[in-house]
């Protein structure tokens, strides 16, 4: 007889682990996704393609009905849940139904952080989280729309970049000195500001709001400056908080978020937390690619496998206001690295190669990212890169080519 598995959260983490365990483990659980979006799971990465018109709605889901119901997955989506018992062993929903499950697997994601300043409440202020922002975006975005994003980092450049297309005015501001400072250096983070501008987006950075003024509806944001920035659109972007208040209920550590062990297994044994949610070895990853490392670990232990997350090394690739942009690994540079840079103004690109030792550690990659995944695949394999050094900068072609002609 098939285990009860209950999965809370209908995202992309979830999805990974479905796809996973069916490949490793299909038939082993009775599993049921149990999400309170009224969709099925969707990739939220191009939720700016969407608000620009660049993909559709049916573009983004990652699997259709059919694909699930093939897994004899049940899908409760647009459905709540309201609590959990975990000493019986069972998830409660808003309806008033009750789930019983052998291995309940938390993936609730993130919710975005709403900024302590007055005027918060307004219409007209909003975050940028999930197709259902989205929709609200598209219902007032025009020519006529001033629309100021507060964040320069990824969510808030890909606001931004969705509303400009979407015909909005657009302005962004940003609390640090520099825009997408955790994935980009100085260098990249100029240029990227010079795209923005050249394209008509103003930036205004050491920018710390104040308030948000307005009587029915917001009318502009005030910065702690006295700068006044007109709005009737205010898209907050400010950051993630990893959703684990539902973890409470199970009466499981939670601390910045849930707290998990290697086999991402939570304080209480088989209660489970993967992706945004997930606090592991006192970090919570708000990206995609560490929660589908975790999802296939997680895949693993539940099949019977060995399953051992150590970690992610941190990459981004994607593009952001019409600019591809890649970084990975120690991008900055610690203390004993070396630095290779490669820049031509003219096409406007830019690529920096950070090695420690006899390994590739690091890499920022603007405008040309073609090579991007090549480079991350040398910093987390942690290869030798001696043989190649001398066309490492230049791709992995030439890279390739030169080591043929060695042998």
């Amino acid at each position: 007889m098939s285990e009860p598995l209950v999965i809370v959260g209908n995202g992309m983490a979830a999805a990974r682990l479905v796809e996973e365990l069916s490949k490793r483990a299909l038939g082993r659980y009775s599993i049921a996704v149990i999400g309170d979006e009224p969709h099925l799971a969707y990739n939220r990465v191009l939720l700016s393609s969407v608000l620009a018109k660049e993909v559709t709605r049916g573009d983004v889901e990652l699997k259709p009905q059919r694909w699930w119901r093939d897994r004899g997955v049940t899908l409760l989506y647009g459905t709540r849940v309201a609590g959990i018992d975990a000493d019986i062993r069972r998830v409660r929903l808003a309806n008033g139904t009750s789930l019983p499950f052998a291995h309940l697997v938390l993936a609730t994601g993130s919710k975005p952080i709403r900024l302590n300043v007055p005027g918060m409440e307004l219409p007209g202020v909003m975050t940028f989280r999930d197709l259902g922002d989205v929709a609200a975006m598209e219902a007032v975005a025009s020519p006529q729309t001033k629309a100021v994003v507060i964040g320069g980092g990824l969510l808030g450049l890909e606001a931004a970049y969705g509303l400009f297309k979407a015909g909005a005015q657009v302005s962004v501001i940003h609390l640090m000195d520099r825009l997408m400072e955790r994935q980009l250096d100085q260098r990249a983070s100029e240029m990227l500001l010079a795209q923005m501008q050249n394209m008509g987006i103003p930036v205004h950075l050491n920018a710390e709001t104040k308030t948000i003024t307005g009587t029915r509806h917001a009318e502009s944001v005030v910065l702690k400056d006295g700068r006044v920035i007109e709005a009737n659109l205010v898209v907050v972007a400010a950051g993630i908080r990893p959703n684990a208040d539902l973890a409470g209920t199970a009466g499981v550590d939670v601390n910045r978020g849930i707290v998990v062990d290697d086999t991402m297994q939570a304080s209480k044994a088989g209660i489970y937390a993967i992706g945004e949610c997930a606090e592991h070895r006192g970090i919570v990853y708000g990206l995609v690619e560490p929660a589908y490392e975790q999802a296939r670990e997680l895949a693993r232990g539940l099949s019977g496998e060995t399953g051992h997350y150590p970690g992610s090394i941190l990459a981004t690739n994607l593009k952001v206001s019409g600019v591809n942009l890649f970084s990975a690994g120690d991008f900055l540079g610690s203390a004993g690295t070396e630095q290779i840079v490669l820049s031509d103004p003219g096409l406007g690109t830019y690529k920096k190669l950070v090695i420690a030792g006899d390994r590739l550690s690091g890499a920022v990659l603007f405008g040309d990212t073609a090579d991007g995944l090549w480079y991350l695949e040398l910093i987390r394999s942690g290869a030798a890169i001696n043989s190649f050094r001398d066309d490492l900068m230049f791709g992995r072609a030439m890279a390739e080519r030169s080591l043929k002609k060695a042998a």
